[in-house]
């Protein structure tokens, strides 16, 4: 691909609403990423906001996946981005504490420029209900991290997923149960890496105290 082509592609996608609009857009991306971080929040949280709008603007796009041996059953593959939006959630919030709901926030405002406006008004309804439940589990159990995970998003993915499809008027139970499926999918993924590294640091520390009372002996 040529370099102005690419250029002209990556204008085009950074000042999604008119290429005019590339300044102010890089210019309140500055703003954006220096305001999450005077909250607390670094890889995570950033990932957190960029993943809101992308994923929001991915669902103008993608296309619908039809399983072939039920093709009632469509399945869109952004619903497993969506999932993982929840994990990174849990994760921005171990940086950012309760200002997580702020980048929230943050992230559904830029939906309303990425995305089309019906979707942007789904999901802020969506995140608002969903991303506040999945706040409080993770916030008020007592579980390791892959438990809450696991959990938060197993509580959250049905609820999240009500409301956006019936504000996007796409609620059908083939969609609501596929795309709920997806979500899990995603989350089960990152509960499952996050427990295999708990396990390994835990086994870790005992064999260390071992070593550590050994000399002590």
């Amino acid at each position: 691909m040529p370099v102005s082509a690419f250029h002209e592609g990556l204008i085009n996608a950074v000042a999604y609403r008119d290429p005019d609009h590339l300044p102010l857009v890089l210019l309140c991306y500055a703003v954006t990423a220096l305001l999450i971080w005077r909250l607390g929040g670094r890889v995570w949280g950033m990932v957190y906001v960029a993943l809101i709008p992308f994923v929001n603007w991915s669902f103008g796009w993608a296309p619908q996946w039809q399983l072939p041996f039920a093709p009632e059953f469509g399945f869109n593959p952004v619903t497993i981005v969506t999932g993982l939006i929840l994990v990174v959630r849990d994760f921005a919030q171990r940086e950012m504490q309760h200002k997580v709901l702020v980048a929230m926030v943050i992230g559904v405002g830029w939906s309303f420029y990425y995305a089309n406006p019906q979707i942007a008004i789904a999901s802020a309804s969506a995140f608002a209900i969903a991303e506040l439940l999945d706040w409080l589990l993770f916030t008020f159990t007592r579980y390791r991290l892959s438990t809450r995970v696991m959990l938060s998003s197993l509580f959250a993915a049905p609820l999240d997923t009500t409301v956006f499809l019936f504000g996007a008027g796409f609620l059908t139970f083939p969609n609501w149960l596929m795309s709920v499926f997806g979500k899990l999918l995603g989350a089960a993924f990152v509960s499952a890496w996050v427990r295999r590294h708990e396990n390994r640091s835990n086994s870790d520390n005992a064999s260390s105290e071992t070593r550590r009372q050994e000399q002590e002996s």
